[in-house]
């Protein structure tokens, strides 16, 4: 009975929490006051009610050409392949989140199955496998609902 009446407790409590802005619950460290965060420089979020592909896809022809290139930087290793899916579809820009990282960092990613490279941010990621944005899938011409084999590369 117990368990009747502490699920729904505990489904309100995280219900009341949507609305909060956490930047006012727990501020920057000191240490990252001043520094940008990984957002800065992003596409704007597509609008709330975006449902198709070019809808959530925020990314400019400019931000496109900016990110597209046709190798890796031969000084650039490879960090090794991953297997990627889409990740959140409302984040802009061009990232991958991966475990072959431990910090933010500049990389490239090329698809195995295009040969496409792309500029994108590489994020770390718990796990094994990969999240890639929206926009960086449409550039290395990659469907959406798959899985993809990418190999990544460090700056």
């Amino acid at each position: 009975m117990k368990h009747v009446i502490l699920m729904p407790a505990i489904c309100l409590t995280l219900a009341g929490c949507s609305g909060l802005d956490m930047n006012n619950i727990m501020p920057r460290p000191p240490h990252l006051q001043n520094q940008p965060t990984y957002n800065s420089d992003l596409p704007p979020a597509p609008p709330e009610d975006a449902i198709t592909v070019d809808e959530l896809d925020t990314a400019t022809e400019q931000d496109r050409m900016a990110a597209a290139t046709t190798a890796p930087n031969a000084a650039a290793g490879s960090l090794g392949v991953t297997v990627a899916s889409l990740g959140d579809p409302t984040a802009p820009g061009f990232w991958v989140e991966t475990s072959l990282v431990s910090s933010e960092t500049q990389g490239r990613v090329q698809s195995k199955t295009t040969g496409r490279t792309v500029k994108v941010t590489l994020r770390p990621a718990s796990g094994g496998g990969s999240r890639v944005s929206l926009s960086t899938l449409q550039l290395l011409d990659l469907d959406i609902s798959g899985l993809h084999e990418l190999v990544v590369f460090g700056s």
